[in-house]
């Protein structure tokens, strides 16, 4: 097993919260390897159809448990969205009884759409991504995470492509199948099916959902509420626009990423696809791998920064801004080894306008770090680790 970065909880409850296939059940399975936890499944049909009907037999049945089960005062619930009212009789174990609750999700939406209880501030909530860098380690490929993504399951399948191939379509339409159309998130499957597509092909460009909804025959507001969909089952995520008024923030439009390179392609039907070095699609998919890296890393070590991007009148743009506080890293992605110079000027003068508290950097397939026009030229994982401030974690290799 991979070790994971995260840190979850031995103390208090907490919400896990992550897409299918990342290894929510298998980080869980490790955390309480040596702890006589009560574990439950809703992905069971049995189990979620009698906990469905009378969510409060969790506690009954917990209260009949073994003596040294029930002393560990832990619960381990596994797609959680599955039964939303569960959480009421989560709420009256952890007051009651002081029981500590693990639940695992993979979509937010159903929870809140649902009204759930979520607790009130009596759980953590943790998020979990597909692999990082950092905990591949040698293991990493920069090349083989540009095509495939770094989901466990693909990963696993490195050496038969064939395979991985077959898993990462099937995780598409599995996604399609079993979180929209069991779910009934949306009444028609065949224009989101084309979205979805879209979407993919949309990935890291500033959200137009008019041209997108275009392209698929659906109006503007459907196409904006299915990629809230996509936000809400943690299939991808918006990446919001910076300007130092929340005001004028909200109110500029967003990026959008999907949350893995792999099912990006798969999504776009491009797997069959090359990406070569120096193309344009090639600095498209290191831009893509930088900025989900750093949303992984900010989640797993819990920096709790936000990230945004910044584009300026003349349409010149920061692809990445983390706030840390009151200060601010600027961060340009370059897939070269060495940057030119006038981009360092560029980015150097962009940085200018962020504030005072700004250090600036271009995270780049450098083989060592450099500092010119006060910009730091970093190979790209080492600068993810500085810019969250991480110790001790292994390097990517090519």
């Amino acid at each position: 097993m991979i070790p994971r970065i995260l840190n979850l909880s031995k103390t208090r409850s907490f919400f896990l919260f992550g897409p299918r296939g990342v290894g929510k059940s298998t980080l869980l399975k490790s955390h309480f390897e040596n702890v006589a936890a009560y574990s439950i499944s809703l992905l069971d049909s049995e189990t979620e159809r009698r906990l469905a009907t009378r969510p409060e037999r969790i506690l009954e049945d917990w209260q009949a448990l073994p003596k040294k089960v029930r002393d560990s005062k832990w619960i381990l619930i596994d797609e959680v969205q599955r039964i939303p009212k569960i959480l009421d009789s989560v709420h009256r174990g952890i007051e009651e009884f002081g029981i500590r609750f693990a639940l695992t999700g993979s979509s937010a939406r159903k929870l809140r759409k649902g009204s759930a209880n979520l607790l009130a501030g009596r759980a953590s909530e943790f998020r979990l991504h597909p692999f990082l860098f950092s905990e591949l380690g040698a293991s990493f490929q920069l090349s083989d995470a540009l095509l495939w993504g770094s989901l466990p399951a693909s990963f696993s399948l490195r050496n038969d492509p064939v395979e991985r191939r077959r898993f990462l379509n099937s995780y598409v339409n599995t996604y399609l199948r079993e979180e929209v159309q069991a779910e009934q998130i949306v009444r028609n499957i065949e224009p989101f099916r084309m979205f979805i597509e879209v979407a993919a092909a949309a990935n890291g460009k500033i959200l137009n959902a008019s041209k997108v909804g275009r392209q698929c025959g659906i109006d503007p507001k459907t196409s904006q509420r299915y990629f809230e969909i996509l936000s809400d089952t943690l299939i991808g995520f918006f990446l919001p626009a910076f300007d130092h008024s929340i005001r004028k923030q909200q109110a500029a439009h967003p990026k959008f990423y999907w949350f893995d390179l792999g099912v990006c392609r798969a999504a776009a039907g491009m797997l069959d696809e090359t990406v070569s070095p120096s193309s344009y699609e090639y600095g498209n998919s290191f831009e893509h791998l930088v900025i989900v890296e750093a949303l992984r890393l900010n989640d797993a070590t819990e920096s709790n920064a936000r990230l945004s991007y910044f584009r300026a009148s003349d349409d010149t743009e920061i692809d990445l801004i983390v706030k840390k506080g009151k200060h601010f890293a600027s961060i340009e992605i370059k897939s070269t080894e060495n940057p030119d110079i006038t981009e360092i000027r560029r980015h150097a003068n962009l940085s200018k306008d962020l504030g005072k508290s700004v250090s600036s950097y271009i995270l780049c397939n450098a083989k060592v770090s450099t500092i010119r026009e006060g910009v730091k030229i970093m190979p790209w994982q080492d600068g993810l680790k500085e810019i969250f401030g991480v110790k001790g974690l292994a390097n990517a290799n090519e």
